[in-house]
């Protein structure tokens, strides 16, 4: 699933280009998770002024409303001039005067949604519970510590939930606590000050090391231009079960929490 790098990595790959484009079409494809909103005809005419980000969703700002854009399990978006006819998975386009926006989805969990505004009711319910973005100022070390201590979940599961602080997905949470030496199943409200600014400074350094790699490419993964991300190759502990731990070459071990698989170096997260 795209994650908050790739969704970041995304965005950088064709929001300078589209920028300033006149919608001149739009082609829906097969339903989607959530449906549209609007006649497809009524956003010609509109002027795309922005491509922003607010945890995984895409805002794409218009001179009026705005699209909200979800990549699901599985989709990714193109950008150009020019691209081949729609395939069987090519649920959204896009057509403006300075190119083709595609969204690709093949299960179909994605979605384009139109809203009014970020107040409209439309908007808020989708983002309305987002925690604060982590690789913002706004994330601020002791808020969340103290987030942490209101919290009886296990410190994975708290990070994945969202409302705390977004973005931070499967393969960055397990990263994220490998460098702040804690165990994925220490309760959260076990974490003290100090260990919780380890985690707040891992959180931040991980997710932006990885928007540096062009985000992971685990499956179908790449950005606008069709290019594929790195951070899969050098991972310390996900999807690394039997590995040696690159730190101390205690073998990773794997256990399920939440219906998702965890990743964790037994010596080197000991708490």
């Amino acid at each position: 699933m795209p994650e908050l790098p790739e969704v970041e990595v995304t965005r950088r790959s064709f929001a300078e280009r589209i920028a300033g484009a006149t919608v001149t079409g739009v082609r829906l494809g097969k339903p989607l998770r959530w449906g549209l909103g609007v006649a497809p005809e009524t956003l010609i005419g509109r002027r795309v002024q922005a491509v922003r980000r607010r945890g995984k969703y895409l805002l794409l700002d218009l001179d009026r409303g705005l699209l909200l854009l979800h990549l699901g399990m599985s989709g990714s978006l193109r950008f150009d001039l020019q691209m081949q006819p729609a395939g069987p998975h090519d649920h959204f386009d896009l057509e403006t005067s300075l190119g083709l926006l595609r969204l690709h989805d093949p299960r179909r969990f994605g979605a384009v949604v139109h809203a009014e505004s970020q107040e409209a009711p439309e908007a808020v319910k989708l983002l309305g519970r987002l925690g604060v973005e982590p690789l913002d100022e706004g994330f601020d070390a002791a808020v969340f510590h103290a987030g942490l201590r209101l919290r009886a979940a296990p410190i994975k599961q708290v990070l994945l939930a969202g409302e705390l602080v977004v973005g931070v997905g499967n393969i960055y949470a397990s990263e994220a606590l490998f460098l702040a030496g804690i165990r994925p199943t220490t309760r959260a409200r076990r974490i003290g000050p100090a260990r919780a600014r380890e985690l707040h400074a891992a959180v931040r350094e991980v997710l932006a090391r990885a928007v540096q790699r062009g985000g992971s490419s685990l499956r179908d993964f790449s950005n606008a231009y069709g290019e594929q991300g790195h951070f899969q190759l050098e991972t310390m502990v996900y999807d690394r079960e039997g590995l040696p731990c690159r730190v101390c070459g205690t073998p990773i071990r794997a256990l399920r929490q939440g219906q998702r698989s965890t990743f964790f170096c037994p010596q080197c997260q000991k708490a």
